[in-house]
């Protein structure tokens, strides 16, 4: 099992049993690079095998009384969990997932962090439990059957949320949750319950806050024995990560197709904030590649085309570091998807629920029309997900449908009828498809080639400032944008009109291809129909065929 996982740590490896409990560890050198952060690490009846990275250890060791072999911060939290047990995770600044197996109580306990930075899956077994950080692992102890509900949760979000797998009885421990495993018994709960009330503040004195927070949090998160790189694309959330170190080492990824290329405006703001920066330009056109490699990083169907984009900017920074810093979360805690300024629901109407009940559902106007007769909740989901529950029912075999299928399950979990609108969605993006979605897909890229990426913009302390914000301060819907509390605050530190430019993404442009290889598609469609997983056909315009595409290549390598 470890060593299918020797790609996330190729600097040491390590394992550690007892009758009934084994541990092994793979690691991947950041802190206290010596034989004294070897692991699993035991300490007092404590075996700690674990992933991450804890931004305030140092503090928390002032307060611990040792004694200590190592410098690193998983000893810190080695001695915390012998202390204090898993009431410890409210301490902790960071990213985490771990495993603690206590020698005397007999007891496991797994953890992951608020936010879900780091991945965690467990298997019940008849004898017992198993984990790691990635199904591969798992997967040694036997292959189980598919859940057919997954690939209906799967193209409908274009991953697979938690804690669903791919496989029966294989899951996810979700974000800011902890299990415990005692003599077969098994207790999961969240540690984690942020306050979403919202605190009065002036706009200078809330900007002036922010201000403050970035400066210690930003810095923060380049703890670290080794290099420590930045991601730099041409947008905000990298720009701001960017300003708040001293002369970082900076990375951006262009493609040879100039107008999906954020190099250009990625380099000024590099040479505005007096970075080395450094940057590759990738092809637009190895989608076989890509097809190849993808469904092996994820070890399940994942849908968004930008995971090749994050693999080939981790395969260039990590022949430099092995640390590097992101801007993953900003649009989330700052507002900065457009579905915030487009009123979600607000253009259902008779009409148009009549057109998406009659139109073909796969059509690019009859699947436009079911997004847009949706209110509420299901229309949050339209503007969040992937293919509608009608397009999904159209298209899968009979073996592979259920009439009943709530497909807001996952969704409904964190409706908060309470809050006002853009709360809710901001609510939704936080605890759904950002640790699912965006989190996952960059783990699983980075970590392909042994880089950590860290986002000091998911540090827990700034999500939970931001939830106090109210997000309509952060939202212009009169001139369709968002984040207008990080623009005020970076205006002034940035190139010029460097905030007005048009977000272009990392997705790879799968229409264009598809266009030119239309057989690529009908191949797929084609032995998916074979497998009896789909019972009709789509054509190249299909919004969703990269899901398809992917879905096929899955079940080609693991099915």
């Amino acid at each position: 099992m470890a060593q299918r996982l020797r790609h996330r740590g190729p600097d040491g490896e390590g394992a550690w049993g007892e009758p009934g409990a084994a541990l092994a560890h793979r690691r991947l050198a950041i802190l206290d690079l010596s034989e004294c952060g070897h692991q699993p690490m035991l300490f007092d009846s404590q075996v700690l095998s674990y992933n991450g990275e804890i931004y305030n250890h140092e503090r928390l060791r002032a307060a611990l009384p040792g004694p200590w072999r190592s410098t690193g911060d998983t000893e810190v939290l080695l001695h915390l969990l012998a202390r204090h047990g898993g009431a410890c995770l409210e301490r902790l600044v960071g990213m985490f997932a771990f495993a603690a197996w206590d020698t005397r109580q007999k007891r496991l306990l797994l953890a992951r962090d608020r936010l879900g930075i780091k991945p965690l899956y467990y298997q019940l077994l008849p004898d017992g439990i198993a984990f790691a950080s990635e199904l591969k692992a798992l997967l040694v102890l036997g292959r189980p059957e598919i859940d057919s509900s997954a690939v209906r949760d799967y193209l409908f979000h274009g991953y697979i949320p938690a804690p669903k797998t791919i496989y029966r009885g294989i899951a996810k421990l979700p974000a800011g949750h902890a299990l415990t495993w005692e003599a077969g018994r098994v207790s999961i709960e969240r540690y984690w319950n942020p306050s979403t009330a919202i605190t009065a503040r002036t706009a200078g004195d809330t900007v002036h806050e922010l201000d403050a927070l970035l400066r210690d949090v930003v810095p923060a998160h380049t703890l670290s024995d080794v290099p420590v790189g930045v991601f730099l694309s041409g947008g905000i959330d990298s720009a701001l990560t960017a300003y708040y170190l001293d002369t970082p080492r900076t990375y951006t990824l262009g493609f040879d197709l100039g107008k999906r290329s954020e190099a250009a405006a990625a380099r000024r703001a590099a040479e505005h904030l007096n970075t080395e920066h450094l940057e590759m330009t990738a092809p637009l056109t190895d989608f076989e590649q890509a097809l190849e490699r993808i469904p092996k990083l994820f070890d399940e169907p994942f849908g968004d085309s930008a995971a090749w984009s994050n693999y080939l900017i981790a395969q260039f920074a990590h022949r430099e570091v092995t640390v590097a810093l992101s801007g993953e979360g900003g649009d989330e805690i700052f507002c900065g998807y457009p579905r915030y300024w487009s009123s979600v629901g607000s253009r259902s109407s008779v009409l148009n629920r009549a057109l998406a009940r009659y139109l073909p559902p796969l059509s690019r106007f009859g699947s436009s029309m079911q997004r847009h007769a949706y209110v509420g909740l299901p229309a949050y989901a339209a503007a969040l997900g992937g293919m509608t529950a009608r397009q999904i029912d159209s298209l899968l075999g009979e073996r592979w449908q259920d009439p009943q299928y709530d497909y807001l399950w996952f969704y409904r979990q964190y409706w908060r009828e309470d809050l006002s609108p853009l709360a809710q969605l901001r609510w939704l993006d936080l605890n759904t498809n950002l640790a699912e979605g965006l989190l996952t897909k960059v783990d699983r890229t980075s970590m392909a080639h042994s880089l950590e990426v860290r986002p000091p913009l998911l540090d827990h302390r700034l999500v939970e400032f931001m939830l106090s914000v109210d997000p309509a301060v952060l939202v212009d819907r009169r001139r369709r944008r968002g984040k207008l509390l990080v623009r005020a605050l970076m205006e002034p530190r940035l190139p010029a009109g460097h905030l007005d430019q048009p977000k272009s993404g990392f997705g790879l442009p799968v229409h264009r291809w598809l266009r030119r290889h239309p057989r690529a598609l009908n191949g797929a469609v084609r032995r998916l129909m074979d497998r009896g997983v789909l019972r009709r056909a789509v054509g190249t315009e299909f919004r969703r065929a990269w899901y398809l595409l992917v879905l096929d290549r899955w079940f080609t390598a693991f099915g």
